[in-house]
């Protein structure tokens, strides 16, 4: 019996054509990335050979970078400032930027932008760290300036250090895991108000802005709704944040509240996971996890309150963008009139 054929599917092959593409287009900006920090690496070993050398000055670097813009116009990168940034990358690398070593293997320097590691060599010292930094960065696509915010609320040190009551509800494997991929504090710098704000407005922000938030979370975080609905015993019940994290392969319940922690919201945080557990979850699936997001926990607090829960639970501060103040925002012109003075400045500019 002759094989019948398939049905040509148009929506498929799209998709497939496209994936395809977008696999080349990261894979040659990765190449271009690679050959970029290659050569200010080697730029900057000529430098540092150059700089013991009789008749070296401060002016040499002025008077190259000069002569290599006009060789080079269409290149940005040889300022003397950046021609000092070589140098300084030359020696914290001094055998290469394929892998580095005592400290840690296979820095993976080349998949990191340049502004991204220069960044590192100036704020973070220890390879170790570094070498965290540039992970987390490449799994979760961090901007320079996110990078910077992490390296400054001490990401590393605090990643997993969150209160929490993992090792009382989960096998140990599952424990140290878990703990992995939550951090504290989680920072929403693309969320700014003024003093006059709650919860709710935080939520929204985060739904809104749902690709930095899900950069914020980490890797393998799937945004499943707000205001998440459940029936329970015939009452209506709505989870403020409802997350999937495919890695972790489980749910994660967030709770979202302005001010500092509570008892009771972890309370209400361990029946969301114990409905969640019951209602959503699938084969396959393991036990759901609470986040509890506030702007202040005391540490006596949160083991009180994390005593006894039955469902893991953890808790973290997060934090928004600088706050303006409300005498100064209402002192800020409109888009409209912005809009105004630039069309008004132009009708004056035509002759």
């Amino acid at each position: 019996m002759s094989e019948v054929p398939s049905i040509f599917n148009y929506t498929k092959l799209l998709g497939d054509v496209k994936k395809r593409v977008l696999k080349a287009q990261k894979e040659a900006i990765y190449a271009a990335n690679s050959e970029l920090l290659q050569l200010y690496w080697d730029i900057g070993k000529m430098l540092n050979k150059c700089q013991g050398q009789p008749g070296w000055n401060d002016d040499v670097l002025n008077r190259l970078s000069n002569d290599l813009k006009n060789a080079y116009p269409e290149e940005k990168g040889f300022s003397p400032r950046n021609c000092r940034f070589m140098m300084q990358f030359n020696r914290e690398y001094p055998d290469g930027i394929g892998t580095v070593k005592p400290l840690v293997s296979q820095l993976p320097i080349t998949s990191v932008s340049w502004s991204h590691n220069i960044l590192l060599i100036q704020k973070v010292k220890d390879l170790q760290q570094r070498r965290w930094y540039m992970l987390e960065t490449i799994k979760n696509g961090w901007s320079r300036r996110f990078l910077g915010e992490a390296i400054s609320s001490k990401y590393y040190e605090r990643s997993g250090a969150l209160p929490n009551n993992f090792d009382s509800t989960l096998p140990t494997d599952q424990s140290k895991q878990v703990k992995e991929f939550l951090k504290d504090p989680y920072i929403f710098d693309m969320l700014t108000f003024t003093n006059d704000y709650n919860e709710k407005d935080v939520e929204n922000g985060l739904v809104e802005h749902i690709q930095d938030f899900l950069i914020s979370m980490g890797t393998g975080f799937a945004f499943m709704g707000h205001q998440y609905h459940l029936e329970i015993d015939g009452d209506d019940y709505y989870i403020d944040l409802l997350m999937y994290n495919a890695f972790l392969h489980r749910y994660v319940v967030i709770e979202l509240k302005r001010g500092e922690l509570k008892p009771e919201y972890v309370g209400k945080l361990n029946f969301y996971c114990s409905a969640v557990d019951d209602q959503l979850c699938r084969e396959g699936d393991f036990q759901t996890i609470g986040l509890l997001l506030c702007q202040g926990k005391k540490r006596i607090t949160a083991e009180y309150s994390l005593r006894g829960m039955t469902q893991p639970i953890g808790i973290s501060d997060y934090k928004l963008g600088n706050i303006l103040p409300s005498e100064l925002k209402s002192t800020l012109p409109s888009i409209e009139e912005i809009e105004n003075d630039l069309n008004e400045n132009n009708d004056r500019n035509i002759f």
